[in-house]
C-alpha cells in the first residue's frame, strides 16, 4: 500500500510524454490531481484512463483501475481496458444497421457480428487533447473527427469527450457529438475497477447494488434476444447488495454463454436524467465507486475473458476476473430492435451523455447509505 502523493492546494493538470506511436505522432498524459491526493491519469490515446489512484478506509492509496505502464502495451491490447469506446459501445448483430431505408455493413470484428466500433474504434485513436481547469475542477477535453464510412457507419461525426475531476474526487465524463448525416451513436468508458487495488484478489468479494429489476438475456454468441426479462429470483438480481461472486458459477445459460456475468441491465428511473445506478464496494479495502448515467442501460463484466497477457502494471498478470466493469450505455444491438431505447442520431442534432463516478470509503462496520 502506497501512502498518498504529495497534493496540490487546488485541482490541477499536469502534462506528461506517454510515449511515441510507429507513425511517429507524440502521446500525452494528462494527470488530474485533487488536494486531497485523487489522481487520475488519462491519455490521448484512445482517452484511456491509465490510472486512478483512492484512499482505502486506513488512508493508503492504490491505483484501482487495470491497466499497463506503457504505451506499447494499449496499443496491443484487445480488452479495451480503460478506453473510451464507440461510435458503438457493445454488440449489432450481424454487423448491419438499417437507417432510412438504407442498409449499412458494419466492419465483423467479433465472429459474425460488430463490437465496440470496430478493430479501429475510438479505443484506437489519436485524440486531439487540452487541459481544462475551472471552479473547482480540473479535466481534459478530447476531440475527434470520424469519418463518414469509418468501420462501416455513415456520416461524418465529429465527437467531444471531456473528464473532469472535482475537488471532493468525483469523475464526469460528458460525451457529444455531431453528424452531417442521421447515423446511430453510443458511447462509453471501458475501465476494468478492483477496489482492493492492482494486483490485488479477484473481484468475486466485491459487493454490488444495481438500481435495474430487469436485464436483456442473450443468446450464446451474446446478441440480445429481444427479450426484457425480471431480474427477481434470478442470479442477474443485485437490487440488494450482494457479493458478485455469490451466484456467478450458478448453471444458468445466460452465465454459461458469458463464462459470467456480460450482461445489459435496464436501468431504472428516466433516460436522460443524470441519476445513482450503480454501486460497488470492497469489505477489504472499504472503497467505494458509485456510477450515476444518464444512459438507460449499463453493462456489467466481470473479466471472463481476461488471461494473463504479459504483464499490467508493475508486473501484475490480469487473470480471469480479477477486475468488473460497469458501462453505461444504450442497449446492445439496439439498431435492429425498434423496442429498445433508440441511439438513432440524426442530421445536425446533438448527442450528449453523461457518466460520473463517486469515489469514497466505509468503515468495518459501515452500512449502505440512504437511498440504497
Amino acid at each position: 500500500m502506497a501512502s498518498s502523493p504529495a497534493a496540490p492546494d487546488r485541482p490541477c493538470v499536469g502534462v506528461e510524454s506517454f510515449g511515441t506511436l510507429q507513425d511517429g505522432q507524440p502521446v500525452d498524459l494528462f494527470v488530474l490531481t485533487t488536494r486531497d491526493g485523487v489522481e487520475v491519469r488519462i491519455t490521448n490515446y484512445g482517452g484511456i484512463v491509465v490510472g486512478l489512484r483512492t484512499p482505502d478506509r486506513y488512508g493508503n492509496f492504490d491505483d484501482i483501475v487495470l491497466g499497463f505502464d506503457r504505451l506499447e502495451d494499449y496499443v496491443r491490447d484487445r480488452t479495451y481496458m480503460g478506453a473510451l469506446i464507440g461510435r458503438y459501445a457493445n454488440r449489432v448483430a450481424g454487423a448491419r444497421l438499417a437507417l432510412g431505408g438504407e442498409e449499412f455493413s458494419l466492419e465483423k470484428n467479433d465472429g459474425e457480428h460488430h463490437l465496440h466500433g470496430g478493430a479501429e474504434g475510438f479505443h484506437k485513436v489519436l485524440w486531439r487533447a487540452a487541459p481544462v481547469l475551472g471552479d473547482g475542477v480540473s479535466g481534459v477535453r478530447l476531440v475527434h473527427h470520424s469519418n463518414d464510412g469509418e468501420a462501416g457507419y455513415p456520416g461524418n461525426l465529429l465527437v467531444t469527450v471531456t473528464y473532469l475531476l472535482s475537488a471532493d474526487g468525483e469523475l464526469t465524463v460528458d460525451y457529444s457529438a455531431l453528424s452531417d448525416r442521421d447515423t446511430v451513436v453510443n458511447c462509453t468508458q471501458h475501465s476494468y475497477f478492483n477496489l482492493d487495488g492492482i494486483g490485488g484478489r479477484d473481484i468475486l468479494d466485491h459487493v454490488l447494488v444495481l438500481r435495474a429489476h430487469r436485464f436483456t438475456p442473450t443468446s450464446a454468441d451474446l446478441i440480445p434476444t429481444g427479450e426484457i426479462r425480471n431480474v427477481a429470483g434470478t442470479a442477474f438480481d443485485f437490487t440488494r447488495p450482494r457479493r458478485i461472486g455469490s451466484r456467478i458459477d450458478e448453471h444458468d445459460e445466460q452465465l454459461i454463454a458469458a463464462a459470467g456475468y456480460d450482461h445489459n441491465y435496464v436501468l431504472d428511473g428516466p433516460v436522460g436524467l443524470l441519476r445513482a445506478v450503480a454501486r460497488a464496494s470492497s469489505p477489504a479495502s472499504g472503497r467505494v465507486v458509485e456510477i450515476a448515467t444518464t444512459e438507460p442501460g449499463l453493462q456489467f463484466y466481470t473479466g471472463n475473458a481476461l488471461r494473463p497477457q504479459g504483464s499490467g502494471k508493475s508486473g501484475s498478470p490480469y487473470t480471469r476476473r480479477s477486475g468488473f466493469c460497469l458501462e453505461p450505455q444504450h442497449f446492445p444491438d439496439s439498431p435492429n430492435r425498434p423496442h429498445f431505447p433508440s441511439s438513432l442520431l440524426r442530421k445536425g442534432e446533438r448527442f450528449r451523455s453523461t457518466s460520473a463516478y463517486r469515489f469514497s470509503t466505509l468503515d468495518e462496520s459501515s452500512e449502505l447509505r440512504p437511498g440504497w
